[in-house]
């Protein structure tokens, strides 16, 4: 589960993120939206403990982040847009590693259906140098995943990956939140999160314009007209701001 109440970050005099609170529930996938500078990374990093924030409290899986933030960690799996690998472990050191790292006992039993399933197998002995753009980001993955984290952060989590990939990446997630995962999804790929999403979270100029179920969050702002998509939606809560990466 995930908790935030009042997150607020500050870069001197700018607020990056103002007063954010919301929650996300085992089994739910909450995609996080937002234009260009909405703080959607920031407040993904605060999240993980990866920067401070300025105020608010932030809890994953009831370990407060800014108190215990080793425990938060250990539950925790973040998925950035690019992949940061070691040039000198293959695929299976990098696995080994993490393992080591997060105490996993007998973790090949673990990593080689990781590795099926993101159709790494074959790549197992080889350097990140050798690997595609694609094929790092799902390295990067399977590492995050090999600890069974009860929370997962996806910021751009299908950048490099073929249509195929972004197939088998939208399987993972679902699967892993019928599993009782907390997800949190941020991309600017709106049709993605319409078919993963159960919830929806839009951030304006780092506050909250809109939370909830997609079926709410539509509702809200559909003007009574069916079948109108998120994008329409996203357009219409943020005055007209085109959905891209921040």
């Amino acid at each position: 589960m995930i908790e935030v109440a009042g997150l607020t970050k500050r870069y001197g005099t700018f607020t990056a993120v103002h007063d954010l609170s919301f929650t996300v529930r085992p089994g739910e996938v909450l995609g996080l939206v937002g234009p260009n500078g909405a703080g959607k990374t920031t407040t993904l990093r605060c999240l993980a403990g990866i920067i401070p924030a300025t105020a608010g409290l932030c809890r994953l899986a009831g370990h407060d982040v800014a108190a215990d933030p080793v425990a938060a960690k250990r539950t925790l799996a973040f998925f950035p847009d690019e992949p940061r690998l070691f040039d000198y472990l293959t695929v299976r050191q990098h696995l080994a590693f993490v393992a080591r790292i997060y105490g996993v006992a007998n973790h090949e039993a673990l990593a080689e259906p990781l590795l099926a399933e993101l159709e790494i197998a074959d790549k197992a002995d080889q350097l990140p140098g050798e690997l595609s753009r694609g094929m790092k980001q799902k390295l990067a993955i399977a590492c995050g995943l090999l600890h069974s984290p009860q929370v997962l952060f996806f910021d751009e989590p299908l950048t490099g990956l073929d249509p195929l990939g972004i197939r088998r990446m939208k399987d993972s997630i679902l699967v892993r939140a019928r599993a009782g995962a907390t997800i949190v999804l941020s991309s600017h790929l709106l049709h993605l999160l319409e078919e993963v999403c159960s919830h929806v979270l839009i951030l304006k100029q780092g506050e909250k314009i809109a939370d909830g179920t997609l079926a709410d969050v539509s509702a809200r702002f559909s003007r009574g007209e069916a079948g109108v998509s998120l994008e329409e939606i996203f357009l219409r809560a943020t005055g007209g701001a085109a959905p891209v990466e921040s």
